[in-house]
């Protein structure tokens, strides 16, 4: 007798309301405070006309998100569609800069929770609690321990009542007349110009990173094809405001000079500011959250690359030595390991190195999401069926080029160092996809960079091993 397995469908629950809260949560508006210092001082104390330039760049890819969600309504983001669109080896290239993301990610939590833990415990040096969260989170991920999920929903609701507590002390500070900014002054371009605060901007394309995340729910959603597009917008949209009114409120009500302050204090500069508007118990409110939902993150991240290079190593795109699994608890200890070994970098650079390179991926990625659409919808693989009309000129052409264009001037605002390390990082990909090809004599690899698995296999037609496989 052969059994037969029914396969399980979600059920379809969430309309648009739903599904834009989703991906507010995701983008968590606390992540305001974790370039708040710095960008400040990149803008001269205008980071509120940083966030509006970089909100006008994401309105851009977002229409593009949706468009491709339309098309591919699949797991995968910006690597599916830049696969699907142009092919494996771009594909690769573009999830190959998406995976500097994941490895820097967990990397910026555990700086930001030793930063933010040596301000309660100043004669602790801040080195010291990043090291305890790396082995903690290490502890977790090979034990397979999950309650961080299960603890986020209070994490983020206490984050709403931070802010919202932090917003109204904000103004009231403002409106009593205990500033002298004026309440239209931070969305002007300052001194620097336009220039600093496209530099300001695109650090700040980070705080976007997940906005995305809606097209997780395909499944989910009642009418997928036209609410999650929508939800995509709505949520770069909606999750934006509330950025620009944390950062409004704090440049209006604190006025200080950040071009004199620091390193250190740029990097804790959520903690000035909240002390200044708030007292000490705001203060150890903001931080108590503000680190739990670090070590949440780092915690989540860590588990998702870890996978992601395990399953690498499995299909031998890297050493095969990755993807042992732990006997016991059946988690890749090695990938985790190697992760970990990597987030001790944390400990002696700086925040805005780490924030600058992971915008540097962020931004590749939303390039080619853009450049997708045109591919995809004007120029499709095979040919058109369609002549071509001025609504689809406009929609799937003229906006993707200009996402394109403001994301590539984004891109360019960054600085120096981050194009030499993302320039180095760009060419070990291509020796990999050379090595792994036997010089492009076999299939690129395909990523899966999926929610079920967060794993990376090979085509399924490839024959040979992969030359980092050990023979069978």
């Amino acid at each position: 007798m052969t059994d037969t397995v029914t396969p399980v469908k979600l059920k379809r629950t969430l309309g648009l309301v739903s599904l834009t809260a989703f991906g507010v949560t995701y983008m968590t508006v606390v992540t305001v405070f974790t370039t708040y210092g710095f960008v400040n001082k990149e803008t001269g104390g205008h980071l509120p006309a940083a966030y509006l330039l970089a909100i006008i760049a994401m309105l851009f890819t977002a229409l593009s998100y949706g468009a491709m969600v339309r098309k591919y309504p699949i797991a995968g983001s910006a690597y599916t569609y830049s696969q699907q669109s142009f092919g494996g080896g771009v594909g690769f290239m573009t999830g190959w800069v998406m995976l500097l993301d994941y490895l820097f990610l967990p990397m910026i939590n555990f700086l930001l929770i030793g930063i933010y833990m040596n301000t309660q415990f100043p004669a602790v040096p801040a080195w010291v609690f990043s090291l305890v969260a790396i082995a903690l989170v290490l502890g977790f991920n090979i034990l397979g321990i999950n309650f961080v999920s299960k603890a986020n929903a209070v994490i983020i609701s206490l984050s709403v009542i931070l802010v919202a507590v932090f917003i109204a002390l904000a103004f009231k500070s403002a409106l009593g007349g205990d500033t002298t900014v004026g309440l239209l002054e931070p969305f002007t371009f300052g001194e620097g110009g336009i220039g600093a605060i496209a530099a300001g901007a695109a650090i700040l394309a980070l705080s976007f990173l997940g906005f995305d995340a809606v097209s997780t729910l395909s499944e989910e959603a009642k009418n997928p094809r036209r609410d999650i597009p929508r939800a995509i917008v709505l949520a770069t949209l909606v999750g934006g405001f509330f950025f620009i009114l944390v950062a409004w409120s704090g440049a209006i009500a604190f006025d200080v000079d950040w071009s004199t302050m620091s390193e250190a204090e740029l990097d804790a500069a959520g903690v000035t500011v909240m002390k200044f508007v708030g007292g000490d118990a705001l203060t150890s409110f903001f931080v108590a959250v503000f680190v739990a939902g670090s070590f949440g993150s780092a915690m989540t991240s860590q588990v998702s690359v870890s996978r992601i290079i395990y399953a690498m190593g499995r299909d031998g795109v890297l050493p095969r030595g990755l993807a042992r699994v732990h006997k016991r608890f059946g988690t890749p200890i090695v990938a985790a390991t190697l992760v970990s070994v990597i987030s001790l970098t944390s400990l002696f650079i700086s925040l805005e190195i780490i924030t600058h390179m992971i915008s540097f991926g962020a931004l590749a990625a939303f390039m080619m999401v853009n450049l997708s659409v045109i591919r995809t919808y004007l120029f499709p693989r095979g040919g058109r069926t369609a002549p071509l009309t001025v609504g689809t000129l406009l929609r799937y052409g003229l906006l993707p080029l200009i996402g394109a264009g403001v994301t590539v001037w984004l891109w360019s605002s960054l600085e120096t160092f981050t194009w030499i390390a993302g320039g180095i990082w760009v060419v070990l990909g291509l020796a990999i996809i050379v090595a792994v090809t036997h010089g492009f004599k076999r299939p690129v690899p395909m990523m899966d960079f999926s929610e079920e698995g967060a794993t990376t296999r090979a085509i399924d037609q490839m024959g040979a091993d992969y030359p980092f496989e050990s023979q069978r």
